[in-house]
């Protein structure tokens, strides 16, 4: 079920909220977070809306989306209710601010946020010079963003290093949790030789590529390089260099990676890109400070960048 409200105000719409709720049409309860979304009134809405639909299937909650429009318009709010089969397991709220209102999304905000439960900022696009300090980035428990989704993904990664406190994370980040787990399993095997060096190959704009080698940097304390692949975006692959022999995973088309190692067969490796509503739904899972994205944020400037030979196989972003 879909509510239009053209010209409104936030009491209106949480009046409405309250009468829904009374009929039985939507029902706080079981809520467990309000999911903010930051994005401009365009064609990202409903993708954004959709991504959290589903992750809200694991984690209910209400989703609040501050649609900002034209600034030189009058100023009008206008809202949309979603609930049922329109919001996932959630009640979305969508409010389009224009002309001065377009800067008060916090103040709108705050009306709809659910009683004593944790708030979560999401910019699925172009996120603020220092979320933690954006009026909505400051209610937030948790704030996520994505650099891959920017004009200038390596740019906007490193904001993300000079804006960073507590409770910030990216999707780039995110999107690495299989290749780290992948790593972390190979080197548990024998032989256990300390890894005195990698590799890291990557498109140049893959924020995903830059973090992985951050964090092989941080955690082994070693010399890292960060090689730019000159055909497919994304990490292409890994090598982590040992006495006894590499430990290299390759992914060649951008969803199947082949772990090499010595004194192990050769094994394929699931790495198909995630998809944002699984990176969203993840995030969504731990509300305090991930002190491990933090480290592996500066240790960015320990990596030394490159460019690699053209190859012949790319893969997809990770």
């Amino acid at each position: 079920m879909i509510i239009d409200l053209p010209s409104t105000t936030t009491s209106q719409v949480n009046k409405k909220l309250v009468e829904l709720r009374e009929t039985g049409g939507a029902v706080a309860l079981g809520r467990v977070l309000t999911l903010v979304i930051v994005t401009g009134d365009g064609t990202e809405v409903e993708k954004a809306i959709q991504a959290a639909n589903d992750a809200s299937r694991e984690h209910p909650c209400r989703v609040i989306v501050v649609a900002s429009g034209a600034r030189q318009a009058a100023p009008r709010l206008d809202a949309q209710i979603r609930i049922g089969g329109d919001a996932g397991a959630s009640e979305v709220v969508v409010l389009r601010l224009y002309g001065p209102l377009a800067d008060e999304g916090a103040g709108s905000v705050v009306p709809l946020l659910l009683p004593d439960a944790p708030v979560v900022a999401w910019w699925p696009t172009d996120a603020p010079e220092s979320p933690g300090k954006d009026p909505i980035g400051a209610l937030s428990h948790r704030r996520i963003t994505d650099a891959a989704a920017e004009a200038d993904p390596i740019a906007a990664l490193q904001k993300r290093v000079r804006s960073y406190v507590d409770g910030d994370t990216d999707l780039a980040w995110t999107r690495l949790t299989s290749w780290r787990a992948v790593l972390a399993a190979a080197l548990d095997l024998p032989p256990h030789d300390p890894v005195t060096a990698a590799t890291v190959t990557g498109a140049a704009d893959s924020p995903s590529t830059d973090l992985l080698a951050a964090w092989l940097a941080s955690y082994l304390e070693i010399p890292v390089r960060r090689l730019d692949h000159p055909r497919g975006p994304g990490i292409v692959s890994a090598v982590l260099e040992r006495a006894s022999g590499n430990v290299e995973i390759v992914r060649p088309d951008g969803k199947v990676g082949y772990l090499t190692q010595p004194g192990q067969p050769d094994r394929r490796v699931a790495l198909q890109r995630r998809e944002v509503r699984d990176c969203l739904a993840e995030e969504l899972r731990r509300l305090d400070a991930d002190e491990i994205y933090e480290i592996t944020l500066r240790g960015l400037a320990n990596i030394v960048r490159g460019a690699e030979e053209p190859a012949e196989d790319a893969g997809a972003q990770a």
